[in-house]
């Protein structure tokens, strides 16, 4: 980059003239650097954003929001889709193979677990070595990892159609509690959102147009509880 910078530079102070190009303290004003930082999403729906556009989830408000606030381009990457069980993710991460030098990670995973009726002993296998693998992402920085915990998608329409919403919230808890465990263990921050998406049912503006996910604003809130460990991981 300096070298290509000299090229530009030296003809322009032949124009103006060696003074003006001075490196004098008098005359020179540092330039601030501004630096990228990187940031690893790993997920299922729940971190594509379904239902809402793609600068509508959380991990595009998130890094926008980091951006704006430290003056400094983010770049993203998101290894999630719709329907992913912990297996699911397991499998696309040893596809893919990101790289391990990501200054943030989260994860969110576990509600096609319950939702598919998976055995709740295949989370128990497979949680620790997705949180694990999001640390070494992390450049080997567990303080630089975020679990986001599960929405509760009982309370929305679909949901409350299924006939089986307090068994739904009961074990969405069980998932979020043993996900909670690991990530303390490991020295990993649990960034709880799940109440956030049990007030579905009172604000219908916190669940998107299909009736199942988040909307965009409860993204939006989702990014307001993230925010600070997640800057401090960037920063």
């Amino acid at each position: 980059m300096k070298a290509v910078l000299a090229i530009y530079v030296f003809p322009l102070c032949i124009l103006v003239g060696f003074l003006s190009c001075s490196n004098s303290d008098e005359n020179t004003t540092a330039t601030p650097t501004v630096e990228n930082f990187t940031y690893l999403a790993l997920g299922d729906s729940y971190t594509i954003g379904e239902s809402v556009s793609a600068t509508e989830n959380f991990p595009f408000q998130l890094q926008d929001s980091l951006g704006k606030n430290l003056a400094e381009t983010g770049t993203y990457k998101i290894i999630a889709r719709t329907g992913w069980t912990t297996t699911n993710l397991l499998n696309a991460i040893e596809s893919q193979n990101p790289t391990k030098d990501y200054d943030l990670v989260t994860l969110l995973i576990g509600v096609n677990n319950q939702f598919q009726g998976k055995p709740f002993s295949v989370y128990e296998q497979e949680f620790p070595k997705l949180l694990d693998m999001a640390i070494e992402f992390a450049k080997g920085d567990a303080t630089s990892v975020i679990v986001v915990s599960i929405p509760d998608y009982a309370f929305t329409p679909f949901g409350q159609n299924s006939g089986n919403a307090p068994q739904i919230s009961d074990e969405i808890d069980q998932y979020n509690s043993f996900a909670k465990q690991i990530a303390t263990q490991k020295g990993v921050t649990f960034q709880n959102i799940t109440d956030i998406t049990r007030r579905g049912l009172e604000d219908t503006e916190l669940v998107a147009n299909d009736g199942l996910h988040p909307s965009a604003k409860a993204y939006k809130l989702f990014v307001d509880r993230l925010f600070n460990k997640a800057k401090q991981a960037v920063d």
